[in-house]
């Protein structure tokens, strides 16, 4: 399916008024199903599935890579299926964690079953990773160059795995979490360990995809909530944001940040 395309508008300014064309990006609903049961139904740009489906599993707390046993996208009618088969003992953990999504592509918590659902607990990154305050500004500067959905409709959010001084992998997607889960799932199968550059504010569920990745360091273009920091503290994540290709700040952690000459970014 097409990522975007172009409709008919007319534009007003100084000089007055034309009409033309804006292209626009895509989105339709993409329903999550394990093992034949709808889990999620969320509204998405039609591209990348296989590493929404790996990366929202992971996020999520569904299902690991691992039991992961096959990927089928089916277009329907009104939208896209994709459906996951998983293992015996993930299909036994998503009946006690059932979750319904149907919601905006805002939301990140729509449908939720409980308040613990949406503060679940997880454990502390363990992975570490030392950069420069040059680092971060590379990384942030170098996601723009990434996202060609973004370039064509201006409409697009964007998640970039920056690694080994350079970004290994972007997502781009309409909801920024889908963008996230698309990431976590293109780079599930070989993940060094980097840093996870965003276009979006930080809400605590982006924290806790994060946290689900295992990745120790989250940098954004926008500011965080108040809990998005208090739970990057709590899970050993380094919180940079307000992040621009000249200045960012940090809220937590800020131990893995060095000027000296023998971290490498």
């Amino acid at each position: 399916m097409k990522t975007h395309r172009p409709l008919p508008r007319l534009a007003f300014g100084p000089g007055g008024s034309s009409s033309g064309l804006r292209e626009l990006p895509e989105e339709v609903a993409v329903a999550i199903s394990f093992n034949g049961s709808t889990q999620a139904v969320m509204m998405a740009t039609p591209a990348d599935l296989v590493d929404f489906a790996y990366g929202f599993a992971l996020t999520e707390g569904l299902a690991s890579p691992s039991e992961i046993t096959e990927i089928t996208p089916v277009e329907t009618e009104k939208g896209i299926d994709l459906q996951i088969w998983v293992t015996p003992e993930a299909e036994a953990r998503l009946v006690r964690r059932r979750r319904r999504m149907a919601g905006p592509v805002g939301c990140g918590l729509c449908g939720i079953d409980s308040i613990e659902e949406a503060v679940r607990a997880l454990p502390p990154v363990t992975a570490d990773l030392a950069l420069t305050p040059s680092g971060i500004m590379a990384a942030v500067a170098a996601l723009p160059q990434a996202q060609p959905l973004h370039d064509v409709t201006r409409a697009a959010h964007a998640a970039g795995f920056w690694a080994e001084g350079r970004m290994l992998a972007v997502r781009e997607d309409v909801g920024r979490h889908n963008a996230l889960d698309k990431l976590a799932g293109a780079v599930q199968a070989v993940q060094p360990t980097g840093a996870i550059v965003l276009t979006s504010r930080v809400s605590i569920d982006m924290v806790q995809k994060v946290a689900a990745m295992g990745q120790p360091v989250l940098i954004a273009v926008s500011a965080p909530t108040a809990h998005a920091v208090a739970l990057a503290e709590s899970l050993n994540i380094t919180l940079a944001a307000l992040a621009r290709p000249d200045r960012f700040e940090v809220f937590t952690h800020p131990h893995r940040i060095s000027t000296e000459a023998r971290h490498v970014a």
